[in-house]
Parts: structure tokens; C-alpha cells; sequence
């Protein structure tokens, strides 16, 4: 017997005329659980979430939510509510208007929509602000209102289509944290598109990372950073290096890679290509005397201990144990992403 409030795909497929947008995936997301879908542009992440949301028809294939097939029901019907990247909130509508409409669509009483509006916006630390009109609001304060709008129908599942690509970095840090404290007190499912690897890290309990209109991998954040599947998922995800070696490819993280190392399986000369600053660590790019670009991320302390400069040569090294094999890449895919 499922638990209440899975999501699953069942050999879902979308098709564009000719085009595959989305092939066959399948998919399970636990109860009450944040899932991230990840991804680069035209990837089928927002295509598989408009699916689940009803908003674009399933070619092929099954969704399933809560144990109940609702591939061919209308939007309103699924349970499910959608907060869109631009937030769509009406312009002519104060917020407790805005967050009350969904309610007044379904028939419910004037008092009785508002009371809900008011009790979600306050849920947001909006209630102060119910009186105020969008374009009076600032980015952030938009988003608290659109979340409040999606959530005060109650739905089993909360779609959230890029929610944060439009605030600056700092309340980008700050709303999905917000997010994550919502979905872990309100108890409900999150689906989440990103094309942000640290946002999908930081939110997920599930990160699903897409490709060509295909699950690459599933599993949670530190599976899908420290164990890569591929190549694509790698390079993707960032922080890693790829070597091939008999044949054989592995991805060995940035932090593992040492400079001058005094011990070690590997040992390769270069040339220090650029030196990025990054406050708690230093990002170093060593072109390697075998003519590829490797990424050694070291703690600030031990940098400025020994400072590296752009042209210095160094030796690099890192050892065995600190390899993850990969499966080999598809054809074209191992090109998709530079390292």
C-alpha cells in the first residue's frame, strides 16, 4: 500500500511533434518530503512539473498522486497547487485578495475566504501587509504572497517552478530557507525546479538531476554530490575533476585534489591558470601538463599560507581511495557541460 501523498511517475513521456521533451522517466518521491528537480535549460524539468500540475498533457505514460491516478484529471482536481516563477499575482488585487481568489473561485463565503487568506499570510509574516497592492511589495515580499496564495487550498503537493531565480542572491539564501521551514511545518510535499546545483543541495531531501529528458539520477544531495553517476552528473553538479584512465572515467572532488602533495597515487605538473577567491576557500584552475584543466579547492588559511599566483607552476596530486567511478556517458553527452 502507498503512503498517503506520494508522488510517482510511471514511464511518463512528452512529446512536441517531433520532439521528446520528456522519455519514459520514472520517478517515486516519498511523503511529506522536499524533491529537487535539476537541471540545465531544456532539460524536461519544467515540462515534468507542468505535467504533475496538469498544465500540459502527458503523451505517455502515468502520474500518481496519493495512490491515485490523476494523469487525465483537470488541474483543480489533482490536489496539487503551483507557484510560478514570476509569481502571477494580480496587479489589481490587494494581498489578501490575491491569497483569497483561489478560495473565492471554489465558492467559498466572503468571511470565510478571507479568515483563510489572512491566517496564511500571517503564516508568511505578511498579515501586516494585506491591504497593499503587488507593485508595492518588494521581490521577496511578492513571494511570500504567491506562496501564501498556493498554500491556503490546502494541496497534498506544492509545485514550485523556479521560485527563487528572481531575488538577489542574499534573499535567495534567506527565502529557501523560508521554504524549507514552511514545507517541514506544514508537512506536505515540495516539488522544486532548479537549474541551481547549491539551491538543489541546500532544499532537496531528494535531488533528481535531468538531462536530455531523462532521469541522469536520484538520490539525496550528499549521494548525488559525493557519488556522481556519470560524467554529465558530475560536471553538472560542479566541484569535481574527471580523469580517464584505462578506459575507465572517475570524478575526484575539488577539496580532495592537493597542492605540492608530499604523498599520494597521482602526481601531475602544471601551471596555475586562474586563482578565484571564494572567502572561506580559494578556487585554483591548474592546467595540467596533460593539457586538461583541473579545479583544487584549498581552505583560505592554508593559501595564504603559501600564496599561488596565476602562471606559478605546481604539482598536484590526489589519491586512489578519493576516486568514484563512473558509468560511461551516452553518446554527445559528455560534451554537454564544460568541467
Amino acid at each position: 500500500m502507498r503512503e498517503s501523498c506520494d508522488v510517482e511517475l510511471v514511464a511518463v513521456t512528452k512529446r512536441f511533434g517531433e520532439t521528446t521533451a520528456v522519455d519514459a522517466i520514472a520517478l517515486k518521491i516519498p511523503k511529506a518530503s522536499y524533491c529537487c528537480l535539476l537541471g540545465p535549460s531544456g532539460c524536461g524539468k519544467t515540462t515534468t512539473l507542468r505535467m504533475i500540475a496538469g498544465h500540459e498533457d502527458v503523451t505517455e505514460g502515468d502520474i500518481l498522486i496519493d495512490g491515485q491516478n490523476i494523469t487525465r484529471d483537470s488541474p483543480s482536481l489533482r490536489g496539487t497547487a503551483m507557484m510560478f516563477q514570476n509569481y502571477a499575482l494580480f496587479p489589481h488585487l490587494n494581498c489578501l485578495e490575491n491569497v483569497a481568489f483561489s478560495l473565492r473561485v471554489k465558492g467559498v463565503a466572503k468571511a470565510e475566504r478571507y479568515a483563510q487568506a489572512r491566517k496564511f499570510l500571517e503564516l508568511v509574516e505578511m498579515g501586516s501587509y494585506e491591504k497593499r497592492r503587488p507593485s508595492e511589495l518588494s521581490g521577496g515580499q511578492q513571494q511570500r504572497v504567491a506562496l501564501a496564495r498556493a498554500l491556503v487550498t490546502r494541496p497534498k503537493v506544492l509545485l514550485l517552478d523556479e521560485p527563487l531565480s528572481a531575488l538577489d542572491p542574499f534573499l535567495r539564501v534567506r527565502m529557501r530557507e523560508e521554504l524549507k521551514h514552511f514545507q517541514r511545518e506544514l508537512g506536505i510535499t515540495f516539488i522544486h525546479v532548479t537549474h541551481s546545483q547549491e539551491e538543489a543541495l541546500a532544499l532537496g531531501d531528494q535531488v533528481v538531476v535531468m538531462g536530455d529528458g531523462v532521469i541522469r539520477q536520484s538520490g539525496s544531495p550528499r549521494q548525488v554530490f559525493e557519488r556522481p553517476a556519470s560524467s554529465f552528473v558530475a560536471r553538472f553538479i560542479g566541484g569535481h575533476n574527471i580523469v580517464t584512465r584505462d578506459g575507465r572515467s572517475f570524478a575526484m572532488r575539488a577539496d580532495d585534489m592537493k597542492i605540492a602533495p608530499a604523498e599520494g597515487d597521482h602526481r601531475l605538473a602544471g601551471k596555475a591558470k586562474a586563482v578565484e577567491y571564494q572567502g572561506t576557500s580559494v578556487r585554483i584552475v591548474v592546467a595540467g601538463q596533460d593539457e586538461r584543466d583541473y579545479i583544487v579547492q584549498i581552505p583560505d588559511r592554508s593559501f595564504y599560507a603559501s600564496p599561488i599566483a596565476v602562471g606559478d607552476p605546481l604539482d598536484i596530486g590526489w589519491s586512489s581511495a578519493d576516486e568514484h567511478e563512473l558509468i560511461r556517458d551516452e553518446p554527445g553527452e559528455s560534451g554537454a557541460l564544460a568541467p
